[in-house]
């Protein structure tokens, strides 16, 4: 067997072992959903990528103390845990404002702010690949991304106002995340409503099939106690109208997708803000997962700040995003915590597959640059949690001011580094799981 191969073998080994710690349960509990989950990251190392945050993980951890750019602050920030580039879209805000930025939460947690910009890199490596961008444009793409990021980090954290840092937003966006905003504007609440349910005896319910899953009595009754957990999470702000939180049908489903297999899910309709049968609101309860980073973060004041997985996701989200979904919330049911937030109408995904110009794509890696520091700025001092007690935009300009020319580098290194790493890992997979390699499958 050459080296090459034995290499491969060691690496396939490894994999499973990452896979097993992090799937292992859930897998057991659910086959299909797995099969179903690894079917889709067969599909291109991307996408490989994006479901593999604990391989990930498990490959950075070496530097989680004393990395560049890493200090007592710098290495315990609120990040988003899954910084990709399809991770961003639309949402509408609890002001009423459409905004594009960063979304998906679900492996948000406190670590190493450089976690998330390697992250970020290494997805755009992949992206370029795929575009068949030479190397050369990738480091390019990546510098614009660390520039984008290092000026609006510099910029807030001396003191920049609002308008000269605005959000994302049909007035201020420009190119594919416009694009993304005017599309989610022409969604509608009704056309939601009219893809998930039916008017019957004069009452709005969920349509059968499609997904859905009729739910028996005593778990009918165990949803609906978790919604009333639910209702004392959220902020007095979120709803003017009592009647609001009226439940009108409960449904279960299955998570499916490359984050959510296995995860049992329920979908509830809400009468909302009028009797009118155009304005019912659809939330989601869904387990709330370990954080792919939390098995590399040791610090137990992080570990033990949160109740469960659910509120660990809304508290970060919370953070995260400012004025985030007014529907969002946690609870717990069968002792396992649950994230509940809406199933927005408004929601669009950033969609790479039309942004093949090389100038528009370094137009929008710039953006997210941007909003990736807006989202690393919001959660501090400022955000009302006490986890993170200090101004983080300026923690990050401090150790990035300290060696600005080394950080752009950094980055370009560990993007071309890890997609390298990540398209021979996705090959690995494939053929383990061709092969019937996965145990449990």
């Amino acid at each position: 067997m050459s080296t090459q191969q034995t290499q491969a073998e060691q690496r396939g080994e490894h994999i499973l072992a990452v896979f097993d710690t992090a799937f292992g349960e859930l897998l057991a509990a659910d086959p299909a959903a797995f099969r179903v989950k690894f079917r889709k990251m067969a599909a291109s190392a991307f996408a490989f990528y994006r479901g593999t945050a604990c391989l990930f993980y498990s490959d950075v951890e070496r530097e989680r103390s004393g990395g560049p750019y890493l200090d007592d602050r710098t290495s315990r920030v609120w990040i988003h845990g899954d910084l990709h580039a399809e991770n961003f879209g639309t949402y509408m805000d609890a002001n009423g404002r459409l905004i594009f930025n960063v979304n998906d939460f679900d492996e948000a947690y406190v670590g190493p702010f450089t976690w998330d910009l390697k992250r970020f890199a290494a997805s755009v490596a992949l992206i370029g690949y795929t575009k068949a961008l030479s190397d050369e444009k990738i480091t390019e793409l990546v510098r614009t991304y660390a520039g984008a990021y290092r000026e609006r980090i510099h910029a807030l954290a001396t003191g920049a106002k609002n308008d000269e840092v605005p959000p994302f937003t049909l007035e201020t966006a420009e190119g594919p995340l416009l694009d993304a905003l005017r599309d989610a504007r022409s969604l509608t609440r009704f056309g939601l409503l009219d893809s998930m349910t039916e008017i019957r005896d004069f009452e709005r319910r969920f349509t059968a099939g499609g997904g859905s899953i009729e739910l028996d009595a005593a778990t009918r009754y165990k949803v609906l106690a978790a919604f009333d957990g639910y209702l004392e999470t959220l902020p007095e702000s979120s709803l003017s109208r009592p009647d609001s939180y009226r439940v009108k049908d409960v449904v279960g489903r299955r998570g499916i997708g490359i984050g959510s297999a296995g995860l049992p899910s329920y979908n509830i309709l809400l009468e909302g803000n009028s009797d009118a049968l155009e304005n019912d609101v659809v939330i989601y309860m869904k387990q709330g997962q370990t954080p792919a980073v939390s098995r590399h973060i040791t610090d137990e004041q992080v570990r033990s700040y949160f109740r469960h997985e659910g509120h660990r996701t809304v508290i970060s989200q919370r953070a995260l995003q400012a004025h985030a979904d007014p529907w969002l919330g946690w609870t717990e049911l069968d002792g396992a915590g649950q994230l509940v937030a809406e199933v927005s109408p408004y929601a669009v995904d950033l969609d790479w597959s039309d942004i093949d110009d090389p100038v528009e794509i370094s137009a929008v890696v710039a953006d997210l640059g941007r909003a990736t520091a807006t989202m690393h700025a919001a959660a501090d001092d400022q955000s009302g949690h006490s986890l993170v007690p200090f101004s983080t935009e300026r923690a990050i300009d401090a150790v990035i001011a300290a060696d600005e020319d080394a950080f752009a580098e950094l980055l370009v290194d560990f993007a071309h580094s890890y997609g390298a790493r990540a398209r021979a890992d996705h090959q690995i997979f494939v053929d383990l799981f061709r092969n019937g390699r996965i145990p449990g499958l």
